[in-house]
């Protein structure tokens, strides 16, 4: 059967969940699992999780995810686990999936796809259990944090960035889509980032990633041992609600704050204001962005900002056409989904990738062989790309949706005011008063929070 014949007519098709419904207990251990791809510590009130797959990147797999949700579940009963943290041993947090597992598992047809979904199902299920946890939670995304790497620390209330911080949604490249609950984060990012982000896989390094919200703080790497060594020292009364025990370790956590290293984020000004633009919800679809990017290329009076457009364009049109296509319909609805529904609607659309070729292709030419050349994509171009073929992926399936270990659900993160003031927040503040009223106020709301300074002067410039 000829390969176009075979993407006419996928499993994922076909109006059922094909491969989509868990078939085993996906929190039983199996023969295969490495005893020590993670290590436990407890250390007064502070209970710890460190990734130990440094020659992987530490990259997430089952084995990791079955022991993880376990622990987690019994912390949280625990009266003497007060904080949780996770971090990663060597250069890396999580660098992602073990995607190339999967790739190798899919190959196998039908049985071998029915696992990977499984491997959905279980890394989305502890995703959502970190999202709705009930104790304090640190993420120290020290080093390479992308994909499942992002979905163990992105929904947590501490997020802890430092100069070794590489963040990104790399899934376009490799025929995937943004998941690990991006479905969530990245629409309600500030203007038009998240769209940009999920269709580019742009990289935000260090201080950006506190800058622009996927971090709630910054500090060195060479304190985040005394960083740890002092959050163990804290003691909480059995009657203290969750949010005054937030407080508590959001001063904390910013006590070890000694600087920045820019005032600015990289992406900021003129170029913020034209990635919102051109990446903007009135967007109809992602012609009409390559479009405006081209205008961008062709009239902008920067110099800089035409080379960016003309290399995004290029970038665009790299990826997976159906990755591309389903990641934008995805920042455009995933904003109306609860965090519960962020991560079923997600492993519906996981399962259907495992039927596609994309996914083998784009793993095994990018992450296995290491081509340079452009993967051999189907549909090839985005203008191949149809309707119904991005609405393939949405469809209801019409069976039970995955069902998730915790039961508590939210439409907003109930954390969101433990990193910087948002965008909104700061012209509502800035209407009729003068810059050094704003920049006091907000500083006496948030406690002298290290950047709240910074980013009213970018937001105020950039709005003037």
């Amino acid at each position: 059967m000829p390969l176009r014949a075979k993407i006419t007519n996928p499993a994922w098709m076909s109006g059922s969940r094909k491969y989509a419904t868990p078939t085993a207990d996906l929190l039983k251990a199996q023969q295969d699992d490495d005893p020590d791809d993670v290590i436990f510590t407890n250390n007064y009130g502070v209970r710890s999780i460190e990734l130990n797959r440094p020659k992987k990147l530490n990259s997430l797999n089952g084995s990791m995810a079955r022991k993880i949700i376990p622990r987690l579940q019994e912390w949280a009963k625990s009266e003497l686990a007060g904080v949780v943290i996770i971090k990663g041993n060597g250069r890396a947090f999580c660098a992602g999936g073990d995607v190339a597992a999967l790739a190798k598992w899919n190959k196998e047809g039908k049985k071998g796809q029915q696992m990977s979904s499984d491997y959905f199902g279980l890394e989305y299920k502890l995703d959502h259990l970190i999202a709705t946890y009930t104790k304090p939670y640190v993420a120290f995304m020290d080093g390479i944090t992308m994909g499942g790497g992002v979905g163990l620390s992105i929904h947590a209330p501490f997020r802890i960035a430092t100069e070794n911080t590489l963040f990104a949604m790399p899934e376009t490249t490799i025929g995937f889509f943004p998941d690990v609950g991006a479905s969530f984060f990245l629409p309600r990012m500030e203007g038009a980032l998240g769209t940009y982000l999920a269709l580019t896989s742009e990289q935000l390094k260090g201080v950006d990633a506190f800058y622009h919200g996927i971090a709630t703080h910054y500090i060195h790497s060479s304190t985040l041992q005394q960083l740890e060594a002092r959050l163990a020292e804290l003691q909480f009364p059995d009657y203290m609600k969750l949010d005054e025990r937030f407080k508590i370790i959001n001063a904390t956590i910013e006590e070890f704050s000694t600087g920045l290293p820019a005032e600015r984020p990289h992406i900021s000004g003129e170029l913020r204001k034209v990635i919102d633009s051109v990446f903007h919800d009135d967007q109809p679809g992602i012609q009409n962005i390559l479009a405006s990017l081209e205008q961008v290329k062709n009239g902008h009076k920067n110099p800089e900002i035409q080379k960016w457009a003309d290399k995004t364009i290029q970038t665009i049109n790299s990826r997976s056409p159906i990755s591309v296509s389903v990641a934008l319909r995805q920042m455009r609805i995933g904003r109306q989904w609860s965090i519960a529904q962020t991560f079923q609607k997600e492993y519906d659309i996981a399962s259907r990738f495992m039927a596609h070729p994309d996914f083998v292709e784009g793993v095994t030419a990018r992450l296995v062989e290491r081509k340079k050349e452009r993967p051999n994509w189907e549909p090839n171009t985005l203008d191949d790309v149809k309707q119904k073929d991005v609405d393939a992926f949405f469809a209801d399936s019409g069976e039970a949706p995955l069902p998730l270990i915790s039961q508590n659900d939210y439409k907003e993160y109930p954390h969101a005011w433990i990193g910087l003031p948002r965008e909104a927040e700061i012209l509502r503040e800035a209407s009729g008063q003068k810059r050094e009223d704003v920049v006091a106020k907000l500083l006496e709301k948030y406690e002298g929070k290290q950047g709240v300074r910074e980013k009213i002067a970018e937001v105020l410039e950039r709005y003037a």
